[in-house]
């Protein structure tokens, strides 16, 4: 060994160095060519007397190199699984370190918004491959207003797809320079820094918990005559549009939901339910404006008239144990319980 030959000694110092080496050593033992030790052991020899040759030195630094070749690849191996998470959290930290230095994360948002707002368009049909149909303009019209306190209507829908976009975010623009006018100037920034933060780490943690279990299963692909890494590569990206989509639709939900105070909370609402009454209702009466549905967490609600009918309280218990998000799903599909009914 090369290496330890030259640690084993001050570098430069008159010398030899010599190794010895059982011939039970499991490096002797598994890759030692054919029967090579039996040949040089055919004469006499005494108990713990040296064996030298030049086949023996060949035979083990063949040996040597056999070893090294097969831990670079398992290390060239594992190297490239470790690629495929690391080009996902380089995407994800770029996001969420440019939110953390700019003076005005807006721009990010409203970039998340952007390809939210497209997404939902293409889901629609208004991508130009299908007409939509009504219930897929009542569906994204009830999600926009839910998610955006817009008001909007379904005869807004009408042009093509990028002006229908271009009109969508106008209107959602037009909502949050209200929401702007009422906020305190020095803590604009730092809420929106937080509706960005809050939405990458929360999703991004579920995704590394899933990418590991992942990690740990995936090699039994193998018995199905897969190569392991390209259906962790297919995986990984079908795992990281997931979390990208469930970024997004959380910086949506907590555009309109986030403020410094509760008076600031109150004051935008109080001049986006003006400006939603000069637009006019919206078609969906199922449509409730998104900023009406409180701070980040919904107000619970009221109890009714005293005509309610009151049921005694009773406790729910359940018969069998709660099934986990990454456990298999009880209808036997073969699939995780969020991939399937819990989805």
């Amino acid at each position: 060994d090369r290496q330890l030959r030259g640690r084993c000694s001050r570098q430069g110092d008159p010398g030899m160095t010599k190794f010895f080496l059982s011939l039970e050593d499991n490096l002797m033992r598994l890759f030692l060519q054919g029967n090579l030790a039996s040949r040089l052991m055919e004469g006499s020899m005494k108990e713990g007397e040296e064996l030298e040759h030049p086949w023996l030195n060949r035979s083990i630094e063949s040996a040597q190199k056999k070893v090294e070749q097969q831990n670079y690849s398992v290390r060239k191996r594992l190297l490239q699984y470790d690629d495929v998470l690391n080009q996902q959290r380089e995407v994800v930290y770029g996001i969420r370190n440019a939110a953390i230095h700019a003076e005005r994360p807006k721009d990010i948002i409203f970039e998340q918004v952007e390809e939210e707002i497209f997404s939902r368009l293409e889901n629609a049909g208004f991508d130009g491959k299908s007409a939509p149909g009504k219930t897929e303009i009542d569906h994204l019209v009830g999600w926009i207003n839910s998610h955006f306190p817009i008001s909007l209507k379904a005869d807004e829908l009408k042009g093509d797809f990028d002006s229908i976009a271009a009109h969508i975010l106008e209107r959602i623009k037009q909502a949050y320079a209200v929401k702007e006018s009422v906020e305190n100037p020095q803590a604009l920034a730092p809420v929106e820094r937080y509706v960005i933060i809050n939405a990458i780490d929360h999703h991004w943690q579920e995704h590394l918990t899933e990418m590991e279990e992942l990690k740990k299963g995936i090699f039994l692909r193998s018995y199905g005559q897969k190569d392991p890494l390209v259906e962790y590569k297919g995986e990984a990206f079908r795992y990281f549009e997931e979390l990208m989509n469930n970024v997004r639709l959380q910086i949506c939900t907590g555009l309109f939901r986030s403020a410094s105070n509760l008076e600031v909370f109150e004051n935008m609402l109080s001049l986006l339910s003006r400006s939603a009454k000069a637009v006019g209702p919206a078609d969906e009466p199922s449509a409730t404006p998104a900023a009406q549905r409180g701070p980040q967490t919904a107000a619970p609600a009221n109890g009714g008239g005293d005509d309610d009918i009151q049921l005694p309280k009773v406790t729910v218990r359940r018969d069998t144990p709660k099934v986990g998000r990454n456990d298999p799903c009880p209808c036997g599909s073969g699939k995780k319980y969020k991939h399937c009914h819990g989805a």
